[in-house]
């Protein structure tokens, strides 16, 4: 195969792990002509969210807003702290982000940043978002709360929402979805989630994907392993009449 450039690279829930997200990107190795997005919720749970925001923020790259993100937002963003967000972000992962800025906390610059990320991104044929999009709303009527928190109804979408557009996501961890394996990408009709569980004691897998040339790249924060593989041996087809809702 002789690889397309410039490439279109979409990186998955980082989720803390500073150290595979180099790791990863060490393996890519996205040249100036490469365009890299990220899918959101590069915080929470994993030891370096702090790290991995300055890195992304300092960096010539995309991000989009994630639940976690909106999280944060939700508990802080207006600059008082709300009470009945704070504890479901603490239990979501939030206490290792606040851990990882250290006495100082989450600066101001980082919050206006976070609250600047855009919801999705439509590259032309390729629509990225972090969780999915309302399967029976038109993208105008669409709130942050179906791009950032849906799952089952997105997956379980019986044509792709966008004829000429795939979608592709994180935020629902792939092996949490019918016949899927920690690691593989999950694909239904219209889209495919690469959000592998880097911060999940299964799996560990933290996942890129050349999209301009179908090409998965995939590095194991628990285990050190780095794998590069064909997009049709990385992915799994998921009926999305096993999907059940929870």
């Amino acid at each position: 195969m002789n690889p397309k450039s410039p490439r279109c690279i979409a990186i998955g829930d980082v989720h803390g792990h500073y150290d595979g997200l180099m790791t990863l990107l060490e393996t890519i190795a996205p040249t100036s002509e490469d365009r890299v997005y990220f899918l959101g919720d590069l915080i929470d749970r994993g030891p370096e969210s702090a790290r991995v925001v300055k890195f992304v923020k300092e960096s010539p790259y995309t991000c989009l807003l994630g639940n976690h993100e909106q999280m944060l937002l939700d508990t802080i963003g207006d600059g008082e702290i709300s009470g009945a967000a704070l504890q479901g972000w603490l239990y979501s992962g939030g206490d290792a982000t606040l851990e990882s800025y250290g006495d100082e906390g989450i600066p101001p610059e980082d919050i206006e940043w976070f609250a600047s990320l855009p919801l999705y991104l439509d590259l032309g044929n390729i629509w990225l978002v972090h969780a999915g999009v309302k399967p029976t709303l038109p993208i105008e009527e669409q709130t942050s709360h179906e791009f950032c928190w849906i799952r089952e109804e997105f997956h379980r979408m019986r044509q792709p929402y966008f004829p000429d557009k795939l979608i592709v996501s994180g935020h629902t961890i792939t092996f949490t979805l019918p016949g899927v394996s920690p690691g593989q990408l999950a694909q239904g009709n219209g889209w495919i989630d690469i959000e592998t569980g880097a911060y999940h004691p299964k799996s560990g897998w933290l996942t890129g994907i050349d999209l301009t040339n179908a090409i998965v790249y995939q590095v194991n924060v628990h285990r050190r392993r780095v794998r590069q593989l064909p997009f049709e041996e990385a992915t799994v087809q998921v009926d999305p009449f096993q999907i059940r809702r929870r």
